[in-house]
């Protein structure tokens, strides 16, 4: 007789033939800490899967509600704390359209957001790799990643003054130009790129013992990723091009050349080849960035009323020290209206759903996180598989759970 039919519950350790139901968390490490998964096994085989999520519940979103437009932008960011520019983009995005300023950005502030948000995405895909590859068992990858991430915090940290949680993308543009000395960082890393993508392609791609634990692991097929709204490379490594940039282009991403990496065996290792193919055509992006960063320009709108007024200016102008007592004390309002606003992140579709009343706070601010979404099919992915590839399914979806419980 099957438990199947019954509610899983953290209490129930109950045995009936080979039939057995057990916790899997919250403290298994290999789950990040913060996920329970409630299993029945039949043997070593996984009948169902049931994850338990929330121990990470922060309600940021509800904080947001509380903050002005402009401190929204601090929370966005610590949802997906490996990708906090990109989520600082989506949020800005959003606010800009229902502002109606999105075609007053300088083109140098569109340019240093797709840098931003490209960096981002190798930077978060090197946490993946390395720690996946921990999972596994193969410790030398963590190394490899976490040296080349480091070279991308140290831009990170040179453009907005810290290395996890920066700050830089604003509404209306950029918090200042990039500093001197970064371009020459930045052709360091494009230079160093290449090389480290062949050590990490040579030690694990054609790894036997790699393959043998992901190859057929963890199946999702193309329909299925669309049922359970999958986005990003666990949608793309079951065979669906779907990527916001190409869909639905943002920031100026219609005028760079980039292919969109696909598989169509929908296994981890499916995944995992679209995310290094992923990290090539992000630096193929850079590259093409790189050639417009020489140009100087701007970096955010000429509008006091949205952005704050150079601080060298505050001094010399009455006029310029009301409009930035009015914006630090008062925020700015937004006209009344509702906006979806996404962007491809590391992870899939993120988007913010957000609600303006005319106030200065959003009224509603929700996000549509990637994690969540894709974490959920491990309902359908797991059953079949042993409970030890159960590591390799969680790691091959890299789920965050600062987005998931939020």
């Amino acid at each position: 007789m099957s438990l199947s039919t019954q509610p899983l519950t953290p209490e129930i350790v109950s045995q009936e033939g080979n039939a057995m139901v057990l916790s899997m968390g919250p403290q298994h490490p290999s789950t990040h800490g913060v996920l329970q998964i409630m299993l029945e096994i039949e043997g070593e085989t996984i009948v169902k899967a049931e994850p338990e999520i929330g121990y990470l519940h922060t309600g940021i979103e509800k904080n947001m509600e509380n903050l002005f437009w402009s401190h929204g932008q601090t929370n966005a960011e610590r949802m997906d704390y490996l990708a906090p520019s990109s989520n600082a983009l989506c949020y800005a995005l959003a606010v800009e359209k229902l502002l109606g300023i999105t075609d007053q950005i300088p083109e140098r502030a569109q340019h240093i957001r797709v840098l931003q948000g490209e960096l981002t995405r190798i930077a978060s895909h090197c946490v993946w790799l390395g720690t996946h590859a921990i999972d596994i068992g193969a410790i030398s990858v963590f190394f490899y990643c976490f040296d080349l991430r480091e070279n991308i915090l140290d831009l990170q940290e040179a453009a907005g003054g810290a290395r996890m949680h920066p700050n830089y993308i604003r509404i209306g543009g950029l918090n200042g130009d990039l500093p001197d000395g970064y371009l020459d960082k930045l052709d360091a890393l494009i230079a160093k790129f290449p090389g480290r993508m062949r050590d990490l392609r040579g030690l694990l791609q054609a790894n036997p013992i790699f393959q043998d634990r992901t190859i057929d692991v963890g199946v999702i097929t193309a329909q299925q990723a669309i049922e359970w709204g999958v986005t990003g490379p666990a949608l793309r490594g079951s065979g669906i091009a779907y990527d916001v940039r190409k869909a639905y282009p943002y920031s100026g991403y219609d005028r760079y050349q980039f292919d969109v990496p696909t598989r169509t065996d929908g296994d981890a290792y499916a995944r995992f080849l679209v995310r290094l193919d992923e990290m090539e055509e992000s630096l193929r992006i850079i590259s093409q960035v790189r050639k417009d960063l020489n140009t100087p320009g701007p970096v955010a709108i000429d509008d006091p009323k949205v952005f704050p007024v150079p601080k060298e200016t505050i001094a010399l102008s009455m006029e310029a020290l009301i409009h930035h007592f009015k914006i630090v004390s008062e925020g700015f309002r937004v006209p009344p209206g509702d906006v979806y606003s996404p962007i491809e992140g590391p992870r899939g579709e993120v988007a913010f759903y957000i609600v303006s009343n005319g106030e200065n706070r959003p009224y509603r601010a929700r996000l549509r996180p990637p994690s969540l979404y894709n974490l959920q099919c491990l309902k359908g992915m797991a059953p079949g598989n042993l409970i030890a590839d159960l590591v390799v399914m969680i790691g091959s979806l890299d789920p965050v759970f600062g987005e998931v419980d939020r």
